[in-house]
């Protein structure tokens, strides 16, 4: 890569977003200054969060194409904003490449991250880039905001609450185990099979659920909030964890998609552990009062989106367990993906 460090950060940025767009979101100076400037809406607190992937550890060349891994990037951190039921307006974007990166890799990557960033209005106000000694790293900080005291946190849960989740879980991961599974790189991909085209769709262009977040916060019913990042199982035990009460998870309520159901199948494993194990498809799962359950879905239904009530919340115990088809409570593992756990 034969550029300086300013050169390729104009040729990744110059020129991405409309002015009116860095405007309306009222950045005052953004990228090409030591800092960027901004102005605060007044009435609303500021939401900030930050998430990074790894070659080799979130991403392949087998897993992902560059413009895959860019909209993941800023999915993933986007999607933390949703969980809030806040607006994500800023972000900022950090790279790290091997000097032998090839320049229209991570022209790829930035192509990805300005995509997902104009799907949802987020100005990119600036970053930093670096030398690695290997792989490819992204770290993706976004900065939003909601109105004053109205942030929808893991730790509201209450008994008696429902507990949903906005989609169908697991179905990330089953593109994921595709993917793995086809060894192909993804320039070369080609030749799925109609069920299989949404999973891979699902691993590589995630949507964060923004309005899913936005109109939960505006409903004013839901208690506690979380994103599917590591996997239902793993995201219900941190609102059990951080409520102090129980997670009671229904076996037959769970959706099951039928492109995860078919795949499932086809590799003779449970369709249950994609769900509950896997991560990575940002959707949402909280909990309400169950008396506000039906409207709840109502309103999602006509807003062109899907609400599953999956379980309940008890104070029984302090967990997570499965109410099985058989009748038996079975307690869930306290598993998902774990960057320092034990292979």
């Amino acid at each position: 890569m034969s550029k300086g460090e300013f050169d390729l950060i104009r040729a990744w940025t110059s020129g991405r977003q409309a002015p009116s767009l860095l405007r309306s979101n009222g950045v005052v100076a953004g990228i090409g200054d030591d800092a960027a400037v901004t102005e605060w809406t007044p009435g609303m607190q500021m939401v900030v969060t930050c998430d990074t992937m790894v070659e080799e550890i979130h991403f392949k060349t087998i897993t992902m194409r560059d413009s895959d891994v860019g909209f993941k990037a800023m999915a993933a951190a986007v999607s933390d904003i949703a969980a809030m039921g806040a607006i994500p307006k800023y972000a900022l974007i950090s790279i790290s490449q091997p000097k032998n990166a090839k320049e229209q890799r991570l022209q790829g990557i930035y192509d990805g991250l300005y995509e997902c960033a104009d799907l949802w209005n987020v100005a990119v106000i600036g970053g930093d880039t670096t030398s690695s000694l290997s792989g490819i790293s992204i770290t993706v900080t976004v900065i939003g905001e909601v109105e004053n005291g109205k942030a929808l946190l893991r730790s509201a849960a209450q008994t008696g609450d429902i507990v949903f989740v906005t989609g169908y879980p697991g179905c990330s991961s089953a593109g994921l185990d595709l993917l793995l599974q086809k060894n192909t790189p993804a320039e070369q991909w080609g030749g799925f099979q109609p069920l299989q085209i949404p999973l891979v769709q699902a691993h590589t262009r995630p949507v964060p659920q923004i309005t899913a977040g936005r109109l939960l916060q505006q409903l004013g019913s839901c208690h506690a909030l979380n994103d599917v990042s590591d996997g239902i199982a793993s995201e219900a035990w941190e609102i059990a964890e951080a409520s102090g009460r129980g997670v009671d998870l229904i076996e037959d309520r769970i959706p099951i998609a039928a492109e995860l159901q078919a795949h499932a199948y086809s590799v003779r494993k449970d369709p249950l552990d994609f769900v509950l194990y896997g991560g990575e498809d940002y959707l949402l799962i909280g909990t309400m009062p169950a008396d506000r359950a039906l409207d709840a879905q109502l309103k999602f239904s006509e807003a062109g989106l899907s609400l599953h009530v999956i379980g309940y919340i008890t104070g029984d115990h302090n967990g997570v367990r499965m109410a099985k088809s058989d009748g038996l409570l079975e307690a869930v593992p306290k598993r998902g993906y774990n960057h320092f756990g034990k292979e």
